[in-house]
């Protein structure tokens, strides 16, 4: 797989489904690249268009799909998988738009009643985590899948602390309204509260060239969850697998006819400029020798 043309700029949003060429945008903590222009979409919006297009064979036919702290880049995603019901909720700490003011500790839901939900940067704000992991399962269907995003790092245990100032916050977790900074012991705190999950990147999932692609964050973590314990089946690991790289495929597929496209026009219109200035200069050159013949021929005019 080849990386972009150099001689040809852009890069491929699949949240709004467009090859942009204006540079992407600083993100909100100013990492750069980060911000489509088009849509404002950020590298986890853009993964998560991915990510539905992936398992679009496990989320047709819904009946209910729930999204907790809903964004306008992520809202229109979920739209597109036509359910017939969707909810969003959220705990009303800021101004945003839902359907329902709910803590995701206490979800007005009916067991087994949702058949997706995404939950993207939440659980880190939760002082009872492990009761919202357990109501996530509890209101998933049997055939239900959840797609949570928490900031996580490596080769170290959960940080929490439910007593911190936000100063301290701040200086722990990364922000003065998060409580913890996730760590390897996640996926055992999921399987506890009746999860089975799997995790996805974009590189493991995509390769590095989709990473540059698509711009998205190279260290995303997803955890493809379902009610049960330990990992997902290997059924929707397998179908997860195969279905992204169609989808890639795909979409890279369109990327590059677009750029052979512009490719053309460009050489077009760099043959119709040279043919200009061809003409350009012969026009020159033949006014150069007309122009005394013409003075002459008026002047001998002039004199009869």
């Amino acid at each position: 797989m080849t990386g972009p043309r150099e001689d040809v700029p852009g890069s491929y949003c699949a949240a709004c489904g467009a090859v942009v060429h204006r540079p992407l945008r600083s993100g909100p903590d100013g990492r750069p690249g980060a911000t489509c222009p088009r849509c404002r979409s950020l590298e986890r919006h853009r993964f998560l268009s991915l990510l539905l297009g992936v398992l679009s064979p496990e989320l047709r036919d819904l009946d209910l799909v729930v999204e907790i702290a809903p964004s306008r880049q992520s809202t229109p995603l979920l739209e597109r998988l036509g359910a017939r019901r969707m909810v969003s909720l959220d705990a009303g700490y800021d101004a945003r738009a839902v359907d329902a003011l709910a803590s995701i500790e206490r979800l007005p839901l009916r067991d087994g009643s949702v058949d997706l939900l995404v939950c993207y940067h939440v659980l880190e704000h939760v002082p009872d985590d492990a009761a919202a992991m357990r109501e996530i399962a509890r209101v998933l269907s049997p055939r239900g899948l959840a797609l949570l995003e928490v900031p996580i790092r490596e080769g170290v245990e959960t940080d929490e602390d439910l007593t911190a100032t936000p100063e301290e916050c701040l200086r722990r977790f990364g922000q003065r309204d998060h409580v913890r900074w996730y760590g390897d012991d996640i996926d055992e705190r999921f399987s506890a509260a009746g999860l089975a999950t799997m995790r996805v990147t974009p590189p493991a999932l995509l390769g590095e060239a989709a990473v540059e692609w698509f711009r998205l964050m190279r260290h995303e973590v997803v955890w493809i969850a379902r009610p049960g314990c330990g990992r997902v089946s290997p059924m929707l690991a397998g179908g997860a697998g195969s279905g992204l790289t169609a989808a890639f495929d795909a979409v890279l597929g369109e990327l590059a006819r677009t750029r052979d496209q512009l490719g053309r026009a460009r050489a077009r219109n760099e043959r119709l400029a040279a043919q200009r200035d061809a003409l350009r200069v012969r026009l020159a050159q033949r006014a150069s020798v007309e122009e005394p013949r013409v003075i002459t021929r008026l002047r001998r005019v002039a004199r009869l």
